[in-house]
């Protein structure tokens, strides 16, 4: 059960559009600041900030603060985990 309630919550994280486009963005690029979401998703910065910190309390980005900016980056290790319970839960194809 566990396994389950930790697969549902990365499903929950990604249960969004935007998120799902926040997080498919980053993992094409190695990292990208606050400001280039909105060239992404049509939507107001607190509402990216909102969505942005969903993904990063599931594990799948991480963030930093570089040169006083907001720097996003997908977490390697959030979406191995992923990958892993999608394989359990699916199993073989």
């Amino acid at each position: 059960m566990q396994l389950d309630a930790e697969l549902a919550a990365f499903c929950k994280a990604m249960g969004h559009p935007a998120r799902l486009a926040l997080l498919r963005f980053l993992s094409r690029h190695e990292t990208c600041f606050f400001g280039d979401f909105s060239e992404i998703v049509p939507l107001s910065a607190s509402t990216i900030s909102q969505h942005l910190a969903v993904l990063e309390k599931a594990g799948l980005i991480r963030s930093s603060a570089e040169r006083q900016r907001g720097c996003y980056c997908v977490d390697p290790k959030g979406l191995q985990r992923l990958r892993e319970l999608m394989g359990r839960a699916i199993g073989p194809t």
